[in-house]
């Protein structure tokens, strides 16, 4: 074999050789690539699992509350007046002469009862939210904490409601009743307002008068209510902004971007 066959054998060789550690490249990147897109995708499955469980137990959590403010309500309210409409038309039954005056209170009384049994059969109905929609519920909650006399409470609305994903309005709406509650239960306040914007995006803003605390207990207790609100904004893909000081009060602003319509 002369020196150019030999010489056509080695490249030959050297061609082989590199055309397989191509080939072999080829196939490690891919292998590469299908591992990285299978753990992608085992993750994302993960983050989805986490967040339809975060949403069931903030749906649990809503009818929770929900009826544990009936109970209330029907033991402190609508208990004490009917025992009070018992009451009084015994005493009519005993006393003809007062039995004018009796009717008339206990029929007073029991329309008042049938009305706040109205309101605690819309608090109960959580398809309230689906029918009405968030604003439209958040206004019906502010109306109800006036009612009640524990504080000042003022609502107001900028932009035209849109809807928006149910479960995603139930989020909010837990976020908002989270952030009321502790207002009612910790802060001292007088005053409450409550902003609703539909522009870009949502905006919620929740602002008090109250007592306010450290920011830092937010960090310093991962588990508190206050961490779980900016926590399940997250899972919505909305940011929950919390801001306070001692003696300033609070407020909480909750984003969520909105699908608009293409024009």
């Amino acid at each position: 074999m002369g020196a150019n066959g030999l010489d056509i054998w080695v490249l030959l060789a050297v061609s082989i050789g590199i055309l397989a550690l191509f080939v072999l490249f080829i196939i490690t990147i891919l292998f590469i690539y299908q591992r990285k897109t299978f753990e992608h995708r085992r993750k994302l499955t993960g983050i989805e699992e986490n967040r339809k469980q975060e949403i069931l137990k903030t749906q649990i959590e809503v009818q929770d509350e929900t009826l544990q403010y009936v109970s209330r309500e029907i033991h402190d309210n609508i208990g004490q007046v009917l025992s009070f409409v018992k009451l009084s038309l015994g005493i009519a039954a005993k006393d003809p002469s007062t039995s004018e005056e009796k009717i008339k209170e206990s029929r007073e009384l029991l329309s008042n009862a049938i009305s706040d049994l109205r309101d605690l059969s819309k608090s109960m109905s959580f398809d309230i939210i689906k029918a009405s929609g968030l604003a439209e519920t958040i206004k019906y909650e502010t109306e109800k904490i006036n009612k009640s006399g524990l504080l000042l409470a003022k609502f107001n609305l900028t932009g035209i409601p849109v809807p928006i994903e149910p479960k995603h309005e139930l989020v909010l709406f837990r976020i908002f009743q989270e952030s009321v509650n502790n207002v009612l239960k910790h802060a001292n306040a007088k005053n409450l307002t409550v902003d609703l914007t539909y522009a870009d995006d949502l905006r919620l803003t929740i602002t008090d008068d109250g007592d306010g605390f450290y920011m830092g207990i937010i960090d310093q207790h991962k588990g508190s209510g206050l961490k779980n609100m900016q926590n399940r904004a997250g899972l919505i893909g909305a940011n929950a902004d919390i801001v306070s000081e001692n003696g300033h009060g609070c407020k909480v602003t909750l984003n969520y971007t909105l699908q608009h319509e293409p024009a």
